[in-house]
């Protein structure tokens, strides 16, 4: 009777997830459109700019990818090395670095 309970719970939390995930991806397409449009009218400088900046400081991390976040203008650049996530927080406006978490 465990394994039923258990797989109810794993099928319940995998429903769950599917419900929740086009929300998720609508969030990531408005701050992809929202990068885009800042962007264009020039409020932004272009992500591979800022990508240019930040990746050649982060030797030995493997880059896996923006997020950008339409309130307040900025990129958070997510790297990983040797298991630890590292995030670069940089000004979407000017491109400088505001700060970084993680090792």
């Amino acid at each position: 009777m465990p394994m039923k309970k258990f797989l109810l719970s794993a099928l319940a939390g995998t429903i769950l997830l599917g419900a929740a995930a086009p929300a998720l991806a609508d969030g990531r397409r408005r701050d992809q459109d929202a990068a885009y449009q800042a962007t264009q009218s020039g409020q932004v400088r272009p992500l591979r700019e800022i990508e240019a900046r930040v990746l050649p400081r982060m030797a030995g991390a493997s880059y896996l990818g923006p997020e950008y976040d339409s309130d307040t203008a900025r990129y958070r650049l997510k790297f990983m090395r040797g298991g630890s996530v590292i995030w670069v927080d940089v000004d979407g406006r000017t491109g400088a670095v505001l700060g970084r978490s993680g090792n």
